[in-house]
């Protein structure tokens, strides 16, 4: 039991030293990660739409 409260408290005292980011920071890269995940979605997107496409037509 005792090996399980000093990993809790080492656990605690190394989330002390984290250095978070600010409210801000964490607004900029969460529209910055929106943006490239919608950006690669209409991209996979559209291949996906060319590749059906020809695929179909290569099949008539």
């Amino acid at each position: 039991m005792q090996k399980i409260i000093k990993f809790f408290r080492e656990v605690k005292a190394e989330f002390k030293q984290i250095a978070w980011p600010k409210r801000d920071s964490i607004i900029q890269l969460t529209i910055v990660v929106i943006f490239i995940s919608v950006i690669v979605s209409l991209i996979l997107g559209g291949f996906d739409l060319l590749f059906t496409q020809v695929i179909a037509l290569a099949n008539k």
